[in-house]
């Protein structure tokens, strides 16, 4: 006879694991990251390998020294993409040791000390952008021009899309839009002065991203797509009431929106769980980009967005619960 084996649920299971994930979502920045290389040169191989690199053995260190931990978290791929992420949020001419602190705030703070992946109530690289953007604000906010290929910390830096927005909205000069590229320069990342974060210089290689990871299962639509519209919707009647405003096309295309939306805004751990919750936090997250990046102290409102969302998430999971298997309507 058979033996009769007695075991807790679920008894079916899937083909995702941590593993395919992590590593699917890393296959899908490449493409930004290749743009990446191509419009910053040095500058971003150094930061992105330094991130890296400081995320991995950060969390490496602290899973087996402080928590002495014997099952090793660092081949699941999570720390590997903590670290692009922090990379795709810095300038390409930070200094080495400044990246160092924020991958520390990112794994030690954000990740670890909540128990490590899967316990952590906020994005662990934005946590990090914003640790950094808080210590260091002058350093965060000199933004290299494109195509100095060879230079890192001696790159020319310039004003980016968002800071021209915004300095429209403070003089009350809507002349001053006129300085932005173009809504396709800025969709295939031809705008050479003061390009941006590395990361989000391109939107088409990020919805390159956002195409594979549908394809692949890893996401779904309901988190980017929100957040997207609701901040074309939002910017494009600010647009309408007042010239001072860029348009929406041009919103949607500059900063770290697209970024945002697409590789932060839908991390499993700090988002809701269904897709009403999904709904009501993009839509919530495109509200505050738009109203930060207008009248907030910052150029960009995104990663202050998603963070201020995050926080919001278990009352979102608590409102709006998934029905429970084999649960009988109450009229019934």
């Amino acid at each position: 006879m058979g033996k009769l084996i007695v075991s807790l649920s679920p008894h079916a299971h899937g083909t995702d694991t941590v593993e395919r994930n992590m590593y699917g979502v890393i296959i899908a920045l490449m493409p930004a990251l290749l743009v990446s290389f191509f419009y910053f040169g040095l500058g971003s191989v150094v930061v992105t390998a330094t991130s890296v690199a400081a995320c991995v053995f950060f969390e490496w260190a602290i899973s087996k020294y402080i928590l002495k931990q014997e099952r090793n978290t660092i081949m699941d791929g999570s720390a590997i993409l903590t670290g692009l992420l922090l990379a795709f949020n810095l300038p390409s001419n930070l200094p080495i040791w400044i990246i160092l602190i924020g991958a520390l705030f990112a794994i030690g703070v954000a990740k670890m000390t909540f128990g490590g992946l899967g316990n952590n109530l906020f994005n662990p690289a934005l946590v990090g952008r914003a640790a950094l953007l808080v210590a260091f604000p002058a350093q965060m906010t000199s933004w290299p021009q494109a195509g100095q290929l060879g230079s890192y910390l001696d790159a020319e830096t310039g004003a980016t899309p968002l800071s021209i927005m915004k300095w429209a909205i403070k003089n009350g000069d809507a002349s001053v839009l006129d300085q932005l590229p173009s809504s396709l320069e800025l969709f295939i990342g031809n705008h050479p002065d003061g390009a941006g974060a590395m990361g989000e210089i391109c939107a088409l290689a990020l919805l390159i991203g956002l195409a594979f990871m549908l394809w692949k299962k890893i996401i779904t639509w309901h988190i980017p797509v929100s957040i997207i519209g609701t901040v074309f919707v939002f910017a494009g009647l600010l647009h309408l009431s007042n010239s001072v405003y860029a348009d929406p096309f041009s919103v949607i295309f500059s900063g770290g929106l697209m970024l945002g939306a697409i590789f932060m805004a839908t991390d499993y751990v700090t988002s809701p769980m269904t897709p009403k919750g999904q709904l009501i936090y993009g839509v919530a997250i495109g509200i505050l980009t738009v109203v930060i990046r207008n009248w907030g102290a910052y150029p960009e409102g995104m990663s202050f967005a998603i963070l201020i969302m995050n926080a919001f998430t278990p009352l979102i999971n608590n409102y709006v619960k998934p029905k429970r298997f084999g649960e009988v309507p109450a009229n019934k």
